[in-house]
């Protein structure tokens, strides 16, 4: 850089600052019109030239306090770094998984996206300078000693930043990391005349850092665009024809037509057509669902057959994919725990280091004085911890399991005691018919028809456990007009002249029906065992009562017994009465159960169990089980797809049922074990690198060695769970197809 001191007053210096025009940049004059540039300028203008190059994007995200942000970007350093990131996308970038992208690609899923973020940048610039100077030094040491210089000055700039951590943690929280003995090391190799050591160990770090960004770019990428994909258009009915308009302009209560093929672009309520629908993208469900008038549809899901009219919810950013996709994309305050455990494995690690080569400078020499200050081994293992747990979130969404909080995996596998709520979590919302009875001389299956004409255009639980038991039966169902259905406690139809009545008992008082004795009987017998009875009257007399029973789950059995299996203690709570919550219980082989607890005492019970020693995980429908969910140290929910925006559990299974469960524990400990073979991968290679040093001499190459077979095993670690569920994912998906 060339200063030019002898100028006229108003002329402009032209020392890196650009001239005021089309790139912005605001020129620098000369003040005081004496055409001298003072010493305090030319360190300001130094300062400001040099500045971006010494900023680091993960300053403020490693919790230490860096320098002022610069107030505007050099010219010298934009041209340069324009021209460094030039090259590393043209060179290096399809050495870290330019095939991996095509394949995402193949699959339907967009590639990482080109355009590069600060870290990457900052990433890039430390390789290819690093890569620079590891040349620079081979020139130097062979052929051309003066690009020593340039050699050294490439591995300084980049130990600078590290550098500068460690003195901050020293300083600033009187604390000595792992920065600090990889500085040292860098700087050690220089000193001690082992140059080309020295870059090399700059450009295996720098290396590495990109081999991370990468990988956990690509892993996050995955995890968010399976929900954060959107049409660019979407066919709408106009005036009863289908007219094709930009997404963005569909709006709540348009309707809106998917054909067979075709992924659905929005919320919203069948309101005409029947169609099988693939929804494992978004739920996890291995097989196709059919859907018709007044279901439910979901964006993100696909038309296999049929075709429907959707009257549209939420569209755009507010539907539930949508919804979904910012949930896992705000991961990354959630992975500091798993960060701060590779963190703390290097930075124990510091203190052995420095004694060790302390010890071994006078008696071994600085080759291996210099080597044993790679002891701790910290970054391995902070490249690999976020890659692993991110890879391990994507299988879990593609298994229909949705972790809105990632810590609650590593709690989970530390979890013996699952506590499950019983209504709608191991028993289902409908109930079904255990029993009917006639009354008054009246047939039980002629009592179940009349229930069933009655209730036949009632949606509700009760009505469709009456609808399936009738068809269970075959009982026909007379037609009737809806203007002459009256609905309230029960409800009331008129037909042919005849008044059929169907309801509680409360709604047959309030309505003057007189209870029978026998009827009295059953109620009284059913209210002792929490069963609900539903009485048939006509013509203002009591015909039938049908017994209803919670309806079990068709896995929880199974379920229990898994469990149990693991060596995990199963407990119910339940609202419900004594009798059904312990029939429950023996039917699913529980032996811890609690009745008639309100959901404020839920959490209570969570407590004392806690208390006595256990970790537990709370398995609660999420409706009436919000402080349980919050009390447990891991929360399930089972309220599916369309709630997740409003549960309170830390984990979601999106198929609504309890299939998932025992999966998202095993894949729990698979991550457990996974971060467990990091660590010993790296303590296995810290008794490599000091058996090699003290045994056999290794040299300050040997450590450059381990270092290197750190990053790879971590990582390669990290992708494992990745392999071991890739069959069973893409089996999922084939089954799913037609």
């Amino acid at each position: 850089m060339k200063v030019q001191t002898h100028l006229k007053t108003g002329e402009q210096l032209a020392i890196g600052a650009a001239a005021t025009g089309g790139n912005g940049h605001a020129a620098a004059r000369l003040p005081g019109g004496n055409g001298a540039l003072s010493l305090d300028e030319f360190l300001e203008l130094l300062q400001r030239e040099a500045r971006p190059w010494f900023q680091s994007p993960a300053d403020k995200a490693r919790g230490l306090k860096g320098g002022a942000p610069a107030k505007s970007e050099s010219r010298s350093f934009a041209v340069a770094d324009q021209a460094i990131q030039k090259f590393a996308v043209r060179y290096i970038d399809p050495l870290f998984g330019e095939r991996a992208d095509h394949y995402l690609q193949d699959m339907g899923l967009p590639a990482p996206s080109a355009d590069l973020t600060p870290m990457e940048r900052h990433i890039n610039r430390h390789l290819v300078i690093g890569l620079a100077s590891a040349a620079a030094t081979v020139a130097g040491t062979t052929v051309m000693p003066p690009l020593l210089a340039v050699g050294a000055l490439g591995t300084l700039y980049a130990t600078l930043l590290p550098a500068g951590n460690a003195y901050r943690a020293l300083v600033q929280k009187r604390k000595m990391t792992a920065a600090l003995t990889a500085t040292l090391a860098s700087w050690g190799a220089w000193l001690g005349g082992f140059y080309l050591a020295g870059a090399i160990g700059t450009v295996v770090f720098a290396t590495g850092e990109k081999l991370l960004f990468k990988s956990q770019n690509r892993a996050r990428q995955n995890l968010v665009t399976a929900y954060g994909q959107q049409p660019r258009t979407a066919t709408v009915l106009v005036d009863g024809l289908e007219t094709e308009i930009p997404f963005e302009q569909v709006k709540a209560h348009d309707t809106v037509v998917v054909h067979a093929g075709q992924p659905i672009p929005v919320d919203g309520i069948i309101v005409e057509g029947i169609a099988t629908i693939d929804q494992h993208m978004l739920t996890g469900e291995a097989q196709p669902v059919e859907r018709s008038v007044d279901d439910p549809a979901l964006a993100t899901t696909v038309v296999l057959t049929g075709k429907i009219l959707i009257r549209v919810e939420k569209a755009g950013q507010a539907t539930t994919a949508a919804e979904i996709a910012r949930i896992l994309s705000r991961l990354d305050s959630h992975q500091l725990s798993v960060d701060a455990k590779a963190v703390a494995f290097g930075d124990r690690g510091v203190l052995p280091a420095l004694l060790m080569s302390g010890a071994a400078l006078p008696l071994l020499g600085a080759n291996s004085a210099v080597a044993l200050l790679r002891f701790p081994l910290a970054a391995p293992l902070r490249m690999s911890a976020p890659v692993a747990m991110l890879n391990y979130l994507s299988i879990l969404t593609r298994h229909g399991i949705l972790v809105k909080d990632s810590r609650s995996l590593e709690l989970l596998a530390n979890v013996d005691t699952v506590v499950f709520d019983k209504t709608g979590t191991l028993t289902l919302e409908q109930p079904h018919v255990a029993e009917v009875y006639g009354l008054n001389g009246v047939a039980a299956d002629q009592a179940l028809g009349l229930a069933a004409m009655a209730e036949q255009h009632q949606s509700h639980p009760i009505a469709r456990a009456i609808l399936a038991a009738a068809a269970e039966r075959g009982l026909p169902l007379r037609p009737i007009d809806d203007a002459h259905v009256k609905v309230g406690f029960g409800i009331e139809v008129r037909e042919n002249g005849q008044l059929l009545q169907v309801g509680s008992a409360r709604f047959m008082a309030l309505q003057g029906v007189a209870m029978p004795e026998a009827g009295d009987a059953q109620r009284e017998r059913c209210a002792a065992e929490g069963h609900s009875l539903v009485f048939v009257a006509m013509d203002g007399e009591i015909v039938g009562a049908i017994e209803l029973h919670s309806t079990v789950r068709p896995e929880a059995k199974q379920l229990i017994q898994r469990l149990h299996a693991r060596g995990l203690q199963v407990h119910i709570l339940s609202g419900d009465q004594e009798a059904p919550t312990r029939r429950l219980a023996e039917e699913l082989g529980v032996e811890h159960y609690s009745a008639s607890v309100l959901p404020e005492d839920k959490a209570t019970r969570i407590e004392q169990l806690q208390t006595a020693g256990r970790s537990v995980c709370f398995v609660g429908d999420g409706i009436n089980d919000a402080i349980a969910l919050k009390k447990a140290h891991v929360s399930v929910s089972l309220r599916g797809a369309t709630t997740v925006a409003i549960d309170a559990a830390q984990i979601v299974l999106l198929q609504q049922n309890l299939d998932p469960f025992v999966r998202l524990l095993e894949i729990a400990a698979d991550l457990d074990a996974t971060q467990r073979r990091s660590f010993n991968i790296m303590r296995g290679l810290r008794v490599a690198l000091i058996g090699g040093v003290l045994l056999f001499s290794f040299d300050i190459y040997w450590s450059l060695v381990v270092l290197t077979a750190g990053i790879v095993g971590g990582l390669v670690n990290a992708s494992l769970p990745i392999r071991k569920y890739e069959t069973d994912l893409m089996s999922r998906v084939e089954t799913s197809q037609p």
